[in-house]
């Protein structure tokens, strides 16, 4: 079993945390995406979306998506837990782990890679050619300074982003304020109680994965 990487990249090291939390390695093939290498023949053929990370199973089977590598070894390995305990809690990680990414992660991904000069013609990630759309590199700031605010208010009264556990939601968030850094927006003055969850999940020995 190994995964396919590129370590400055934030879904590689979303699934890096993941299995940090869990106490799981694995040997690791870094694909330099600043390099072009995600677009190689030989990268293609393990995965023709032309993205990391890529999980290759010891029978040579592959999972090319950072959910899905995370259900696997979730059930793989259930302890510690990280998609909720029982039916409704995992319900409610599932819930806040898909808003996270969408309204952060997705958020900060459409802001990057609308307005970086070295992605010009590729906006989109994967194996096509997309123009960038300069409006919605500003769609994206915006949609993140609301997401910023969202996520104060949630954790004013709770310890971690799904609840009293710290979750997948919790290393979706910690990625996406990590990766708005990309874009120079942080984390505003106001929103203390997003930052005394950040200061907390970053001390997380798992974070430096």
């Amino acid at each position: 079993m190994k995964l396919y990487d590129f370590a400055p990249a934030p879904n590689p090291r979303r699934v890096r945390i993941f299995l940090a939390e869990k106490g799981i390695t694995l040997p690791m093939v870094q694909v330099n995406l600043r390099a072009n290498e995600q677009f190689a023949p030989a990268f293609r053929a393990v995965n023709a979306d032309c993205t990391v990370p890529v999980l290759e199973l010891d029978d040579g089977a592959r999972i090319a998506d950072v959910l899905a590598i995370c259900v696997y070894f979730e059930a793989l390995q259930p302890d510690p837990p990280l998609m909720g305990v029982g039916v409704q809690d995992r319900a409610n990680v599932a819930a806040w782990q898909r808003r996270v990414e969408r309204d952060g992660f997705l958020a900060v991904v459409e802001a990057f890679r609308n307005a970086t000069p070295g992605f010009k013609g590729r906006a989109l990630p994967g194996p096509d050619d997309y123009e960038q759309i300069p409006a919605l590199a500003e769609r994206g700031r915006a949609r993140l300074g609301k997401f910023f605010g969202m996520m104060n208010a949630c954790l004013a009264d709770r310890e971690f982003v799904a609840g009293k556990q710290y979750s997948i939601a919790d290393i979706t968030a910690l990625v996406t304020v990590d990766f708005a850094g990309w874009i120079k927006l942080g984390i505003p003055g106001d929103c203390s109680h997003l930052r005394r969850w950040y200061d907390m999940v970053s001390a997380r020995p798992s974070a430096k994965a």
